[in-house]
């Protein structure tokens, strides 16, 4: 299934991860099977942010408790490669949930859009 993805969306995408250069950037994405239509930045809370991810806690438990009382779909989350390539690295495949969640990375101009299954990344 293709995912559709607003150009206001990238755009938000690609200036959070200019800004947090050369430290990743992640927030969360939000939309329905198939289309993503907002995102929230988060705070990278990794000890080494320049070379790997991980969103702040209470930002996604605070987005995961929204969703639960009626709030925007959580579908995915986005982080930023900025010296390297817009593929998962090892990192991200390690610790990726086969939860059939969006992962979108941006490196540079270039976004590419990941789900993460029980047999790995598929992009889509």
């Amino acid at each position: 299934m293709k995912t559709r993805i607003s150009r206001t969306v990238l755009d938000a995408i690609r200036a959070h991860a200019a800004a947090e250069a050369p430290r990743e950037a992640c927030g969360l994405l939000f939309g329905t099977a198939g289309r993503v239509h907002a995102v929230m930045a988060a705070a990278n809370v990794a000890d080494d942010a320049d070379r790997r991810f991980e969103i702040d806690p209470a930002t996604l438990f605070a987005a995961i408790r929204a969703e639960r009382s009626g709030g925007p779909k959580l579908v995915g989350y986005y982080h930023s490669h900025p010296g390297g390539s817009a593929e998962p690295s090892v990192a991200d495949r390690a610790m990726a949930a086969a939860d059939g969640k969006l992962w979108l990375i941006a490196a540079g101009e270039a976004v590419t859009v990941w789900r993460a299954g029980e047999g790995g990344f598929e992009r889509v």
